[in-house]
């Protein structure tokens, strides 16, 4: 039973994933590596995935915050607020991209509803097809998984192919992320 459900877990992820539109991770790497500064956010286990994708980000030398930190920058002009919200209507993310965009910076979302509030206000969105909480139930349920536990597995994949592709936009080797790496630990 145990390995049945590992299976159906794996290949949920793998048919989400196969899904994904690979220009758009593309564009999402090139506005992320051109920005002044890179602004994260997610509420709940998605800002868990996202909050571990800034740390990546600043392992490759760039300039990265997360929303809520004391040390976080305001974003503008040349700023990237990179957001996710599975189900596109997070009231929280919803008022940080207006914010962001009346500052001057560009929104760029990670989603699985491409018909949302949050769709309507990015500037970029990567649209990853996938169970969340706010299709867990009835006939919307698709995963063996609970909750929003596929697009998040999808979140933490997707950001370490970013991770892949945006090593090779700017040149940063593995010992270089490496030697970013906290010895505070």
């Amino acid at each position: 039973m145990g390995d049945n459900l590992f299976r159906a877990a794996l290949d949920e992820l793998g048919a989400v994933l196969a899904k994904l539109d690979e220009r758009q991770v593309d564009a999402a790497c090139r506005l992320i590596a051109d920005a002044t500064t890179v602004g994260v956010y997610g509420c709940g286990r998605e800002a868990l995935q996202i909050q571990g994708f800034a740390m990546r980000l600043f392992h490759l030398g760039l300039p990265v915050a997360v929303i809520g930190d004391m040390t976080m920058p305001a974003l503008g002009h040349g700023d990237v607020f990179l957001v996710t919200s599975g189900p596109g209507e997070t009231a929280t993310v919803l008022a940080l991209m207006r914010t962001a965009k009346a500052a001057g910076a560009t929104n760029l979302l990670l989603t699985a509803e491409a018909e949302s509030s949050a769709a309507e206000l990015a500037d970029l969105a990567i649209v990853i097809p996938a169970q969340t909480m706010a299709s867990d139930q009835g006939e919307r349920r698709t995963s063996v998984l609970p909750m929003g536990s596929v697009y998040e597995g999808a979140l933490f994949v997707l950001f370490e192919v970013m991770v892949l592709k945006l090593s090779t936009l700017t040149g940063a080797t593995r010992e270089a992320m490496r030697a970013r790496h906290t010895n505070m630990e």
